[in-house]
């Protein structure tokens, strides 16, 4: 088949040719939009899942919605080297000048610049983030010096500003798991105060499962501030229609035992389904495409992901932490007891707890309950096994 015209996209955030599978979360996010347009509030939305199940594509839907609705959405992505408080500080410049140019800024905005002027100076005393916001600073707002503190007044003075103008803003954060606990909470917190007040701001973020965990420790109220959809593995129908569908799309069939040897060998997992279309695609020399080419490819398939989605993950554990990985993989996919997982190497829970926790903030693992750890990439424990000879 001509690479050319091959519909299947295994690339980190793009959107598949065929979103299905969620469309629960797509109206879900509507709700939001339409309701907090009408001054009515709305529980926000935290999507969690493993890695490769479409979370930053759901982020993008999200955005698209978001400007057809003609509001503003402003984008990040969250990193464990984010100063939190200097990256807001920029994205609230960017809200407050995409809900007006300052040609046709009203009292309300005119006063967000400066409180966000204001609380600019504390996250950056030279002032670096100010320009265009060339008014006086407002005293004794946003510039406490404490996070959980200023956020608040920034949000509401967004919040007001986008309501006289006749719009919203919506924050659209990926990989929120890496925010520090401190950070966290001042998000929530100034999320909080916009619902009190019924303004126009809030946020939709995606991050890996032990968001709710870490959003409830932050603040008690976090579960009646968000729903937090989980997604994860698309159901078999659902799967083989993500499948199938571009190719006929395209002009070609996927016989129907190919279609679901390709669906179980990635599990329902959407990047996978990607990967395996467009391997698939590439080696087929006519259509149908059948299951002696599925078969084919599936080394190659393997060989990529191990090379490229895996060991860029693996790559982030030094050698003591790999060696946690491979033992907790000889147990198979989880999740597992961390004193399974000693007992493995030989040790006791006590002595390998801070390499446990390590792994858990760099996002490799995640706690689904008390006691127990589990992979953040689906198939981890396959490829570990497949590349890592125990203790090595």
């Amino acid at each position: 088949m001509d690479p050319r015209e091959n519909p299947y996209t295994p690339n980190a955030g793009a959107r598949p040719p065929l979103l299905v599978g969620r469309d629960e979360e797509l109206a879900g996010f509507d709700l939001l939009l339409a309701r907090l347009s009408r001054g009515h509030t709305e529980q926000s939305m935290v999507i969690t899942g493993l890695r490769g199940v479409g979370k930053t594509v759901l982020l993008g839907e999200f955005r698209t919605a978001t400007e057809a609705a003609g509001w503003v959405a402003v984008e990040a992505e969250i990193t464990r080297q984010t100063m939190f408080g200097q990256r807001i500080a920029l994205l609230a410049r960017r809200a407050l000048l995409q809900v007006a140019p300052r040609a046709r800024w009203k009292q309300r905005a005119r006063r967000a610049a400066g409180v966000l002027k204001s609380f600019t100076l504390t996250v950056a005393s030279d002032g670096a983030w100010t320009a265009g916001l060339d008014l006086d600073a407002v005293e004794g707002e946003a510039d406490s010096g404490h996070l959980a503190d200023d956020l608040p007044d920034v949000f509401i003075a967004l919040g007001e500003a986008a309501r006289d103008h006749q719009t919203g803003i919506v924050f659209l954060f990926d990989e929120i798991q890496f925010l520090t606990a401190a950070d966290l909470e001042a998000l929530i917190a100034a999320l909080h105060k916009t619902v009190q007040r019924g303004l126009p701001v809030t946020m939709v973020a995606a991050g890996l499962p032990q968001i709710p965990r870490l959003a409830g420790e932050a603040k008690s109220y976090a579960e009646r501030l968000f729903t937090f959809p989980e997604i994860g593995r698309l159901p078999r129908a659902d799967a083989v229609e993500a499948l199938v569908g571009p190719a006929r799309a395209a002009g070609a069939d996927i016989e129907a035992a190919a279609a679901l040897e390709i669906v179980s060998y990635a599990e329902g997992y959407p990047y996978f389904i990607q990967e395996c279309g467009k391997a698939v695609w590439d080696a087929a020399t006519s259509s149908p495409i059948g299951v002696e080419v599925v078969n084919s490819v599936r080394p190659l398939v393997e060989a990529k992901l191990d090379a490229g989605f895996f060991r860029v993950r693996a790559e982030r554990a030094a050698a003591h932490e790999l060696q946690y990985l491979r033992a907790m993989a000889s147990l198979g996919p989880g999740p597992h007891k961390a004193s399974a997982v000693a007992k493995a190497l030989g040790k006791r829970s006590a002595q390998l707890a801070p390499t446990r926790a390590r792994l858990i903030e760099k996002g490799l693992l995640y706690t689904p309950a008390y006691g127990l750890a589990a992979f953040t990439v689906p198939q981890f424990d396959r490829y570990l096994v497949r590349n890592y000879a125990e203790r090595d």
